[in-house]
């Protein structure tokens, strides 16, 4: 572990250091790769960065921080993009990276064990040597950890099928503010012995303990899978193509929605003509495990209906990635525009009417803005993005007025402000558009229960408190 010694926490550095002796390693520079997530929030050197190896070392790092009411930032792979990774000064940052070990798979059971710092890839690696698969993907697969994906309940496209981590994680292995550590490890699909315990800390951000193992569930492995792209004329032609494939018993693994400004800025950017004409409203790309007769009756009868104008069957898996890299164009984002992104959920009847609203609000007072909208449309999640390159620079104020125009709207469409992506540093101060105040009470409550001293990630999730910043305790 690795320390700076000029600050007026220098208390519980020493403490720290007495408590875990020679595993920290002393030094005045820590890696730039935890001042910040990739979410480009603001990055800060924390005071110092915890990396422990083993459970009893994040215990007696939390104890020792928790008795000088000392802030801990925990962090994974530092792949989020809601800025709940991000410290502050005086911060301890608390990484879980090198909390690993191979991970345990029961075949008999279909579950696998991991500590917190085993990435996503190796999760999934390892569930597929034994025969079996973890049906959570993301693109951060190879950097992303897997107890920054409890944490956050990381979504993806496969949700439509399999639901959020949430929906995979079985038991949980916490240590809370304090340093005592909750032995959550339940192994067992039928479990009602009194209260889940384990939600409370699935998408918790952090806030109410440190997740160091899970035991998740896993799945049958993917048998044969069709992609296919359509284009479509209208929303709800999407909403009725989705519904004749449910009803059709295809198992769909994702039902990915493109307006026709994300397919065709995206298709600008591949080299040779797009595969289907880019003058349609709207286009869905479609996973299915089924074979090519299952699928192809299907999409022919949702031709004749007028639901699907023009479509595509990958018959190949390079074609397949071929339609797929349209899709993931979001990975270039950052590097062809300057965008405001947004990742909230509305009821799925009202999606394409939200995108109409949202879109006229943002052009009205910014006309010079380009939006572009995709989303997983199975499961509520609409990713709308805003590229105001074409604007002036200034001081980030006109992102945060679009910010307030779009999640004052997704407030009076009864949706929420994050769908996937956690609400962190940057959607906290918008959760009262999607959180009644009575149930910002109760997780007010649940905080000041299970830590007192508002050491763990404060100031994320939930608005900060009058006083966001411990004042040291006299250690005992």
């Amino acid at each position: 572990m690795a320390f700076v010694h000029n600050s007026p926490h220098i208390g519980v550095i020493a403490a720290l250091q007495r408590a875990l002796g020679d595993v920290m390693v002393a030094d005045t520079a820590l890696p730039e790769s935890c001042y910040s997530d990739w979410s480009n929030h603001a990055p800060c050197q924390p005071l110092a960065l915890l990396r422990p190896t083993t459970v009893d070392a994040v215990s007696t790092a939390l104890r020792v921080c928790h008795a000088h009411a000392c802030p801990v930032v925990p962090q994974g792979g530092m792949t989020g993009l809601a800025g709940g990774a991000v410290p502050s000064a005086n911060n301890v940052a608390l990484s879980l990276a090198d909390l690993i070990g191979e991970p345990q798979v029961d075949v008999a059971a279909g579950t696998l064990t991991a500590y917190a710092g085993t990435s996503l890839a190796d999760v999934q690696q390892a569930a597929a040597a034994s025969g079996l698969r973890y049906p959570v993907d993301l693109p951060a697969r190879d950097s992303c950890q897997i107890g920054g994906t409890i944490a956050t309940n990381a979504g993806g496209e496969s949700v439509i099928r399999h639901g959020m981590t949430r929906a995979q994680v079985l038991g949980l292995e916490v240590v809370l503010a304090d340093g005592s550590v909750l032995n959550l490890m339940n192994t067992m699909k039928k479990n009602n012995a009194g209260y889940d315990l384990k939600h409370c800390f699935i998408g918790s951000e952090g806030t109410l303990g440190i997740i160091t193992r899970a035991v998740l569930q896993l799945a049958p492995p993917l048998r044969e899978t069709q992609t296919l792209l359509c284009a479509l004329e209208d929303y709800a032609s999407v909403v009725a193509l989705l519904h004749r494939v449910h009803n059709a018993g295809l198992a769909i693994e994702a039902f990915e929605v493109m307006w026709r400004d994300f397919y065709t800025t995206s298709c600008s950017w591949r080299d040779g003509a797009p595969p289907l004409a880019p003058d349609y409203p709207i286009y869905v790309l479609c996973d299915a495990e089924a074979n090519a007769d299952t699928v192809l009756p299907v999409i022919e009868a949702a031709m004749d209906s007028g639901e699907v104008v023009d479509a595509l069957v990958a018959d190949s898996l390079a074609q397949a990635q071929q339609l797929w890299a349209i899709r993931e164009a979001t990975a270039e984002f950052p590097t062809r525009m300057r965008p405001i992104s947004f990742d909230v959920s509305l009821p799925t009847a009202t999606i394409g009417d939200f995108v109409h609203a949202a879109s006229s609000a943002i052009r009205d007072r910014w006309p010079q803005c380009n939006i572009v909208n995709f989303g997983h449309i199975g499961d509520s999640n609409l990713h709308l993005t805003i590229d105001d390159q074409a604007m002036p620079a200034d001081d980030g104020s006109r992102a945060r007025a679009i910010e307030a125009t779009v999640y004052e709207l997704v407030g009076q469409w009864h949706g929420s402000i994050s769908a996937e992506h956690g609400v962190g540093l940057l959607k906290r101060d918008f959760l009262h558009h999607s959180v009644t105040p009575q149930a910002l009470a109760a997780m007010a409550t649940l905080k000041q229960a299970l830590d007192p001293n508002n050491i763990l990630n404060p100031g994320k999730v939930l608005p900060a408190p009058s006083h966001p910043d411990p004042v040291p305790k006299a250690p005992n």
